[in-house]
């Protein structure tokens, strides 16, 4: 019975020093990494340099019509959307009122002439008395004194006479005045285009106190539209006048429209802290399918390269883990110039770098030249270090 116990005890004991061995002596070590690269290929193609923005469709010219006098509209000829010629009658005020003021100033103007007139007739009657107080002086029948009051009517009339001429042209001030606002009650189209607003209707007053109401709004031809659009300071220098343009607009999302930039105005305006400079595009719009006020996603084309060499952007970004005073020695020793980089392939022994000369670099990829690379390469993007559990424990089992 004791021997049948001892063999329990030690049976335990066994157990037990198993359970402690599995939980402490087989403990697993993380610290150990194993590299795991995410790969690329260099690929020949086209690679295009580009500055993207986004901008608003306008027509190249937009006048807004207004009206130089106050008064009631008695007539609108054209609505939204209408065709209109130069010089065509688009509304009218209603005239009465500036036709009796032409009428008043008519006659001003005519009871200016005939004042003008009868001081004419004034200024040959004093002249006469003149001429004759100068004869009877001579003969001692009237004296100096009289010959001066004579003279001086004489003058006094050709003064009136001046006056009354003067009338005349104010009076005629008046007259044109009148007519010109005659005339103006008449509104006409100053361009010929369509007309994109109309903000009156038959009936309404037309206030022009202090400044000229908006009647109408008339693009000039929509056949030909332009493009306003922000670009940054940081891409600024990158764009010059005569550049080709592309964009594309939500209501047809997969046609391309072509443009020109034709302009680069100098004025910055501020937003968020940021500058930009408003860029103008002239866009043929011949089938009419462009309309005022769309918002279009542009692309100005900066550079384009044809059948080239290119890698993506991040092969040129990685770096192996190695000291950085390694990593100098290794550039010197590849003498990289200042166009120049550094582009690792996986080998044997790990990541090998390779001399590249760097060409046109887009957002996302590079134009690239060097002897010894090939189109299809595998070429290193990202190198992920991959945690591997080490056992460091004594099994006993």
């Amino acid at each position: 019975m004791l021997s049948f116990k001892k063999a329990l005890i030690g049976i335990l004991l066994l157990v037990l020093l198993y359970g402690l061995s599995t939980l402490f002596l087989n403990k697993k070590d993380t610290t150990d990494t194993k590299p795991n690269y995410s790969m690329g290929r260099v690929i020949k193609g086209d690679l295009q340099l580009s500055v993207s923005a986004t901008g608003t469709v306008k027509p190249l010219t937009t006048v807004q019509v207004g009206s130089q006098v106050s008064g009631t509209l008695q007539e609108v000829y054209v609505d939204f959307n209408s065709l209109v010629k130069k010089g065509e009658v688009i509304a009218q005020i209603e005239p009465s009122l500036f036709k009796a003021k032409v009428a008043q100033e008519k006659a001003n103007y005519n009871t200016a002439v005939a004042e003008k007139e009868k001081a004419w007739v004034s200024v040959e009657e004093s002249k006469r008395e003149f001429n004759r107080a100068k004869d009877l002086v001579k003969s001692n029948m009237i004296t100096e004194s009289e010959v001066d009051g004579a003279r001086y009517k004489y003058n006094q009339a050709l003064v009136e006479h001046k006056v009354k001429i003067a009338a005349i042209d104010l009076a005629l001030a008046s007259l044109q005045q009148a007519e010109v606002n005659l005339a103006h009650t008449t509104i006409k189209a100053p361009i010929g285009g369509v007309v994109l607003s109309r903000d009156v209707d038959i009936g309404q007053t037309v206030a022009a106190s202090l400044q000229a109401p908006i009647l109408f709004t008339i693009a000039q031809d929509l056949r030909l539209m332009q493009l306003e659009t922000d670009v940054d300071e940081a891409f600024i220098g990158m764009i010059n006048e005569g550049q080709a343009v592309s964009f594309t607009v939500f209501a047809y999302p997969n046609k391309r429209f072509k443009g020109k930039l034709v302009q680069i105005r100098l004025n910055p305006r501020l937003e968020t802290d940021v500058v930009l400079y408003n860029s103008i595009i002239h866009v043929e719009n011949n089938d009419m399918s462009l309309k005022p006020g769309m918002t279009a996603t542009v692309t100005i084309d900066i550079d384009h390269r044809e059948n080239i060499l290119k890698i993506p952007n991040a092969a040129l970004r990685y770096r192996p883990r190695l000291p950085p005073t390694e990593m100098k020695e290794l550039r010197k020793s590849f003498n990289i110039g200042k166009n120049e980089a550094l582009i690792w392939i996986l080998s044997d022994s790990g990541p090998s770098p390779i001399k590249v000369t760097l060409g046109l670099a887009a957002d996302k990829e590079t134009e690239i030249s060097a002897s010894d690379i090939k189109e299809g390469m595998e070429i290193i993007l990202l190198e992920k270090r991959k945690k591997v559990k080490r056992q460091t424990g004594i099994k006993l089992f």
